[in-house]
C-alpha cells in the first residue's frame, strides 16, 4: 500500500511563514508538549526520589530511608524530604544534619507538620 502524498496540503498554513516565524512556532509546539511534563515533574515526587536528594544532602541510605518514610507518614513527602530538612534547619537555626537525624529518631516531625501543613511552604 502506497501512502499518498500530502505534505503540500499539510503544510499550506505555515508556506507563507518567515524562518524566525517558524521557528517561533516550533518552540511554541514545543513548549506545549512538555508542559505536561514540567507539571508532572513539579507536583509529584517518590520517596525514591526523595531518599536520592537526601543522600546528596549527605544523610546515609538508613538515615535517607528512614526521613522520607517519616515525610511519607505524615502526609509530607509532597513538600520533599531534603526541603522540609532545609527549612527546618533554618526555622530552627540550626545545622541541616543535626536536624534530618532529629527527624531519622522522630523528632521535629510536629515542627514540619505545622510549618508545611499551614501551606505556607
Amino acid at each position: 500500500m502506497k501512502r499518498e502524498d500530502d505534505f503540500n496540503e499539510r503544510r499550506k498554513h505555515l508556506a507563507n511563514l518567515s524562518e524566525e516565524e517558524l521557528e517561533n512556532r516550533f518552540w511554541e509546539l514545543a513548549e506545549k508538549i512538555v508542559d505536561p511534563l514540567v507539571d508532572l515533574a513539579e507536583n509529584n515526587t517518590t520517596p525514591s526520589i526523595e531518599r536520592s536528594v537526601l543522600l546528596r544532602m549527605g544523610f546515609s541510605s538508613l538515615e535517607a530511608n528512614a526521613i522520607a518514610n517519616g515525610a511519607v507518614d505524615r502526609g509530607l513527602l509532597g513538600k520533599g524530604a531534603g526541603h522540609i530538612v532545609y527549612i527546618l534547619a533554618k526555622e530552627k537555626n540550626m545545622e541541616i544534619r543535626e536536624v534530618g537525624l532529629k527527624l531519622a529518631e522522630g523528632e521535629l516531625w510536629d515542627d514540619a507538620i505545622a510549618i508545611f501543613k499551614g501551606g505556607e511552604r
